[in-house]
């Protein structure tokens, strides 16, 4: 686990202007290759939790997640981690809005972009439809932010708006919020609910 963090570091460094040869290093070490191209650090708690959840071991299968801080990103992670750089098979998953960055980051590096899958709003959207609205209240108030919601609500510019939208946005309102029910949404699925994207990235690998 502190060698990945360690790669995803580098490889952080890396696409920001710095040297590769310690991403190349640990990924030699650690046998990586394929990355899987993430927006933030909630949907890098989604993919671990829902891998956790299958028993899957992404390291011992040579893979290796990576969050990037914004799509925006992709294109210099997509050129130092893949055919261009480091040479690994290349995947992702984003919201739909980001495809385009996508999709242009991983052309540009030769990677094909039917390896990535893109949620219709957010990953945060599609969980709480597989899940429905009255599951995720559930887990809002088994975690102990009730009155917290309770409170969003009566925020004027959330008067009238869908359950299914308030609750997105409420999962963003607090730092470290929306990693915290990546994970705990993720966890709460049940069989056949794993929302497309996220079924369709992890049959990919």
């Amino acid at each position: 686990m502190a060698e990945t963090s360690a790669f995803r570091e580098a490889a952080g460094g890396w696409a920001n202007g710095g040297s590769g040869e310690r991403a190349r290093e640990l990924a030699g070490r650690l046998g990586v290759r394929t990355v899987v191209l993430l927006e933030g650090l909630s949907d890098l708690a989604a993919v671990e939790a829902l891998a956790a959840r299958q028993g899957r071991d992404l390291a011992a299968e040579g893979v290796c997640v990576v969050q990037m801080a914004g799509a925006m990103n992709v294109g210099r992670y997509a050129l130092t981690l893949g055919p261009p750089g480091l040479g690994l098979r290349l995947a992702g998953l984003c919201d739909l809005r980001e495809r385009p960055f996508y999709d242009r980051g991983f052309t540009r590096a030769g990677a094909p972009a039917d390896a990535v899958f893109a949620c219709s709003a957010d990953l945060e959207d599609e969980l709480v439809r597989a899940l429905g609205t009255a599951r995720v209240e559930e887990l809002v108030r088994a975690e102990g932010d009730l009155r917290a919601w309770q409170t969003f609500l009566r925020q004027p510019a959330q008067l009238g708006r869908p359950r299914p939208q308030q609750l997105r946005r409420f999962l963003g309102t607090k730092k470290g919020r929306k990693i915290r029910y990546g994970h705990l949404l993720v966890e709460a699925l049940g069989p056949g609910q794993v929302p497309a994207p996220l079924a369709d990235l992890f049959a990919s690998l």
